[in-house]
């Protein structure tokens, strides 16, 4: 193995380091400076840490018989609370991640011990992710060390994207505009299909010299969250990683929430409003957002009792989105409470799996239809990499047509129209 040339090697190629007390000083200081540089491996027992009984098998067995035996010590309400999910939705989300990732599999050690089970590593990652205790606080129960609870955590959170994200978190079918496009009638908003925001998450380890890029109007680093949720809380769109430095417009002009829809690869869309016709689904946002065909925005200083009314209707259906990250952030306070990891990578491999399972529990609790169930092989909200659908031109005019301010005012005003005439009594 070769190393560059440190101090003690250029003192050797000197002819005035030829005394051989010198000599073999600087030979030694050479040695164990190299060997410094060489990164240690994991793996073994270190020479002076405690070894650790945690009699694992005894865990698993007390934590079998709390939550998942025939007559459970803890009960299914007391097991909603503390997953945050049902049982029958623990189990399916539990087969599913050891049959997809081996490091789940319980297995023996080369002296014939069983070693930590599925049960017991899927736990110590949820227990970190619903209630944000650190990772040496989950080892008194479930017998797991720090460090391995941590690497539970990452497997887990990368085993439920790739095996979930196709299902929940993609863009929405035509079955799904449709229901969309119904709730928003109910609630006088025909043709939306959600409202959009986003969400600051403090980071806390945020590395020295990235602060600076990553603090925003909070003066924390913090890591935004750009997300569409429906009335059922249901989070049809997930961007996340852009610095807190920027504002929801920079997050906007980043996102690929209407990739599809320039490339034209989204689902038709076809209502009438006041007599004019449109093509376009339309998300409802703040104020800060700009004026395009596909965003309806409030009125700031509303005049008149109908644009007050529609003021009124507007702020609170696009609520939606705000209640989404409330209830996802109660779900999980690990994304509640300020980010413990070090790498980005890490942190959007854990926001995308608790946006996917807090969709998960939302259709296992009912909140969407039963008998319609997310189809498999949906897109995910990244957008598409395969073969253009559309010239250059037509990609364009596409990207004209979703930024255009006069279908953007004209739509305002033909939703004001619509509320006042059809729904009078929906915003009290």
């Amino acid at each position: 193995m070769s190393f560059p040339k440190t101090f003690f090697q250029r003192q050797l190629d000197d002819d005035s380091s030829s005394d051989d007390e010198d000599y073999y000083m600087m030979s030694s200081a050479l040695l164990m400076n190299s060997f410094s540089n060489v990164e240690r491996k994991h793996g073994g027992s270190v020479p002076g840490h405690a070894v650790i009984y945690r009699d694992r098998e005894s865990g698993h067995n007390r934590m079998f018989q709390d939550y998942l035996a025939d007559n459970p010590t803890y009960g299914p309400h007391i097991f909603r609370r503390r997953f945050r999910m049902s049982r029958e939705l623990f189990l399916r989300i539990m087969n599913a991640v050891e049959d997809h990732d081996d490091y789940f599999v319980r297995k023996r050690n080369a002296a014939n011990v069983l070693g930590l089970s599925c049960f017991q590593k899927i736990t110590a990652a949820l227990r970190m992710l619903t209630y944000g205790t650190p990772a040496d606080a989950t080892d008194e129960y479930v017998r797991i060390g720090e460090s391995t609870a941590l690497e539970s955590l990452r497997r887990f959170v990368v085993a439920v994207v790739d095996i979930f994200e196709d299902e929940y978190l993609r863009h929405p079918n035509e079955a799904d505009i449709a229901r969309l496009m119904a709730l928003g009638e109910k609630k006088g908003f025909p043709g939306m299909l959600g409202s959009i925001d986003c969400m600051h998450w403090e980071w806390k380890n945020c590395p020295y010299e990235k602060q600076g890029q990553y603090k925003g109007h909070v003066n924390k680093p913090t890591i935004i969250l750009e997300a569409v949720a429906s009335h059922n809380l249901h989070i049809w769109h997930a961007f996340f990683g852009m610095p807190g430095s920027h504002n929801d417009i920079n997050v906007l002009h980043r996102s690929p929430l209407f990739a599809n829809l320039a490339e034209g690869r989204a689902p038709e869309m076809k209502y009438t409003i006041n007599g004019h016709d449109y093509t376009m689904g339309y998300y409802l946002a703040d104020g800060i957002y700009p004026s395009w065909a596909t965003l309806v925005k409030t009125i700031t200083h509303p005049e008149g009792n109908k644009r007050k009314y529609f003021a009124k209707a507007q702020e609170a259906a696009r609520k939606d989105v705000e209640r989404a990250f409330g209830v996802l952030q109660a779900r999980f306070a690990f994304v509640r409470e300020p980010a413990r990891f070090w790498d980005t990578k890490t942190l959007g491999l854990i926001m995308k799996a608790c946006v996917i399972m807090h969709n998960m529990i939302v259709e296992d609790e009912g909140t969407v239809d039963p008998d319609e169930r997310f189809d498999e092989g949906g897109e995910d909200v990244q957008p598409s990499r395969g073969k253009p659908t559309r010239t250059l031109h037509e990609f364009i005019e596409a990207h004209k047509k979703i930024r255009d301010k006069e279908t953007h005012f004209q739509l305002k005003e033909d939703l004001i129209e619509h509320l006042w005439n059809h729904h009078p009594d929906l915003y009290p």
